[in-house]
């Protein structure tokens, strides 16, 4: 799935900058694909990007129209409805991350069709996918995993990314969610593909490669969440990672929204990750540790850094604070030139 860059973001009638995750993360990302926002009466967010209505994104040179609010449940509102009339009247594609589908709001089929606009719902695919082959395949791959979900492995693996491309090392993001995708500009929905061809579909996403190419592959869900666990597993085979970043939010004691699941070690967790990796690389290992430390003051912050770099002897990181430099030395001290596969 291929999008048009540049984007109007459309916040909708949040309230709440949580609700709009999605525009926070193409702002803070990929700000040079971001033209502006639009918001509803009585939107209270706002990304101190310029406002624009549709009309006027597009003769400031916006292409695509991207829903950057996530409501609860993934349905589209009705209330919406006139704003996505009027950006396909303008002229934009429109992009979305919604459970429903662009198409069944009345009309917008329609009028997307007269103005030859496209309707994108990244977390659908019309694309069939492999079951996967377990096949080794060139290049390098570190995957992003969690104790949990929504705790920075999208933020981690675009650190990261950046932090390799810096020390002149080739790498490309791999996009596995919505929002990646729209920062990306391609990837693969990988918890809206058939349980069967997930692996397939990651084997897809991080094709054969240069030997010393690094895919940095988005992470999705956890390996021991009761209801996500099996994207996670499917991914983590079908990437077949030489590298691998534990990400872990020291704040959390329970799984998000599961109060009766504790959050697992991070011995666990790694050991758990490894034994799943290594069915498709026997030599998988962890190269790193990505923290989200906006719980923490300064000195708790440090404190916890430096115990867990000890006691794993890993770089520790905070993605946002940081970087990810640390992690991506590490790799290119353990996978240089010598030892590509």
């Amino acid at each position: 799935m291929q999008l048009n860059k540049p984007y109007l973001l459309f916040l909708g009638a949040s309230q709440s900058m949580t609700d709009c995750k999605t525009a926070a993360g193409l702002r803070d990302w990929c700000r040079d694909d971001v033209m502006g926002q639009m918001g509803l009466p009585g939107c209270a967010v706002d990304l101190r990007l310029p406002w624009y209505r549709p009309a006027e994104a597009v003769a400031a040179g916006a292409r695509s129209f991207v829903i950057g609010v996530a409501p609860v449940g993934g349905a589209i509102p009705m209330e919406w409805r006139p704003a996505l009339l009027a950006a396909v009247a303008a002229g934009l594609d429109i992009v979305s991350g919604m459970h429903t589908r662009l198409a069944s709001v009345p009309g917008l089929a329609e009028e997307a069709q007269r103005r030859g606009c496209r309707l994108l719902d990244v977390r659908h695919s019309d694309r069939t996918f492999a079951v996967a082959s377990g096949v080794r395949r060139p290049g390098r791959r570190v995957l992003t995993v969690g104790t949990d979900c929504a705790l920075g492995k999208k933020y981690t693996a675009l650190a990261l990314t950046s932090a390799l491309r810096a020390r002149g090392i080739a790498a490309t993001f791999r996009a596995t969610g919505q929002t990646g995708i729209m920062i990306a500009g391609a990837g693969v929905a990988i918890d809206a593909v058939v349980a069967d061809f997930v692996a397939g579909a990651a084997e897809s996403l991080s094709p054969a490669n240069e030997p010393a190419h690094w895919d940095v592959i988005e992470g999705q869900g956890a390996l021991f969440h009761p209801a996500y666990a099996g994207v996670t597993l499917g991914l983590v085979h079908g990437s077949q990672p030489d590298a691998l970043v534990l990400c872990h939010d020291p704040s959390r004691r329970c799984l998000d929204g599961f109060p009766e699941h504790p959050i697992p070690s991070l011995e666990s967790a790694m050991s758990q990750y490894l034994t799943a990796a290594k069915v498709t690389n026997p030599t998988a290992r962890f190269v790193g540790i990505s923290l989200n430390t906006s719980s923490l003051d300064a000195e708790s912050r440090r404190k916890l850094m430096a115990s867990l770099t000890e006691d794993f002897g890993l770089p520790v990181v905070d993605p946002i604070r940081d970087g990810a430099g640390a992690i991506a030395e590490v790799m290119a001290a353990q996978f240089g030139p010598d030892n590509a596969p």
